[in-house]
């Protein structure tokens, strides 16, 4: 295998490559400008190339010298990219959840969070993918599911899960609310990748009987095809909350007894000291009590 060169002479080659200039390079790198000359001369030692031209008005990458800190100046942004993931900010929190938990929920209530708490940068991860705490860099997670989720991580309920049949009120202004079994049957259904169709049904004793149905890969798409009309919308409730309150949809009134999971937010047992990791925490879990 290849030795790589010193590390020392790489890092005085990439400033040296961007300045175009030992001295300009020596400045940033908070060293003399022979160290930087000579860490370069070391470089071109080891690799048997020339990377610059000595020109009167400082530095000039050759061809090779081009194409060679292209590689390493990327290299170099990856590995501060990689640092700035896992290194602790004071001030600075990485929080994982669902697509559909950071539309419908989260950032909706933002505004809350910023007005209390403006020295807090809250950055969000919406991903279906399980997160890692250590390879994501994330400091929390709000996940659906029953606990436990692993012995390093504590679990703190945020939401019981509480399905209701939502539309849009248009959908349903010459029924009565709430619906019967038998009228729900007959309205078009919207689904999600939780597919809970089958068992309310089943549950109501009816066979569904619309003409038409969608399918949808998020829940934040099938609350946005209820509020447009397209169909009946089996959801938790406080993802909607908000939309029936606007009067954007409308609770169909029917009582589902689904055995589906609830929602947590997941933090390290052990973690590095981070107060605002703990201002987030009970930010969320004041936001939910209720």
């Amino acid at each position: 295998m290849t030795d790589l060169p010193s590390l020392n002479s790489l890092r005085a080659f990439d400033v040296a490559g961007r300045r175009l200039s030992f001295r300009a390079a020596a400045d940033e790198l908070g060293v003399t400008q022979g160290a930087v000359a000579q860490h370069v001369r070391q470089l071109e030692a080891d690799l048997g190339i020339v990377l610059f031209d000595r020109v009167p008005k400082g530095l000039a990458l050759t061809s090779i010298g081009r194409s060679y800190h292209d590689r390493v100046a990327r290299a170099f942004s990856d590995l501060r990219s990689a640092t700035a993931q896992i290194k602790p900010e004071p001030g600075k929190v990485t929080i994982s959840v669902t697509p559909t938990f950071a539309s419908k929920w989260l950032i909706p209530n933002l505004p809350d969070f910023s007005d209390k708490h403006p020295g807090i940068d809250l950055r969000i991860l919406a991903t279906e993918k399980v997160s890692s705490f250590h390879s994501d860099g994330i400091d929390l997670a709000i996940r659906q599911g029953n606990p436990p989720f692993g012995a390093a991580l504590n679990a703190t309920l945020l939401f019981a899960q509480d399905v209701i049949a939502v539309s849009a009120p248009t959908l349903v202004e010459h029924a009565a609310v709430p619906v019967d079994a038998t009228t729900l049957a007959q309205l078009p259904k919207i689904h999600d990748t939780h597919d809970l169709w089958p068992r309310v049904l089943a549950d109501l004793d009816v066979v569904d009987q619309s003409k038409r149905g969608l399918r949808l890969s998020q829940t934040a798409l099938a609350v946005d095809a209820a509020v447009s009309g397209q169909g009946v919308a089996l959801v938790s409730r406080f993802l909607v909350s908000a939309d029936i309150a606007a009067a954007n949809l409308l609770d169909l009134g029917l009582d589902f007894q689904v055995d589906s999971q609830d929602f947590y937010l997941l933090t390290l047992r052990k973690r590095a000291p981070n107060p605002a990791i703990g201002t987030v925490v009970d930010w969320l879990t004041s936001q939910t009590s209720g």
